[in-house]
């Protein structure tokens, strides 16, 4: 009996991991999850996949200029002179982030 050994697999057909979101680069404010580890749920402290919408914020404060109130990476928006609540961003700069990281 001869044995069969398969030919290998291209690597364009093989399985492979969903890129991580290019927000895990910063601390999540929300859980305090580290740079590079997904965040987790404070109560149970259970890993998710999903990014929390604070650390989406923190990143794109960091990563991109805001077109809607007209500041550089790292300054937090404004609204007639007073910042965002809770450190949100206006959503012309997650647009702008998302381009920068693409």
């Amino acid at each position: 009996m001869t044995r069969h050994i398969p030919a290998p697999m291209p690597a364009s057909l093989r399985p492979s991991r969903i890129p991580a979101h290019a927000a895990r680069g910063v601390v999540c404010p929300w859980c305090r999850a580290q740079p590079g580890s997904p965040c987790v749920i404070p109560s149970s402290r259970r890993r998710t996949e999903q990014v929390h919408q604070q650390r989406m914020a923190a990143w794109a404060q960091t990563v991109a200029c805001c077109t809607t109130c007209q500041v550089e990476p790292t300054v937090p928006c404004h609204l007639d002179g007073w910042p965002l609540k809770d450190g949100a961003v206006h959503p012309a700069r997650h647009t702008e982030a998302e381009v920068t990281a693409a």
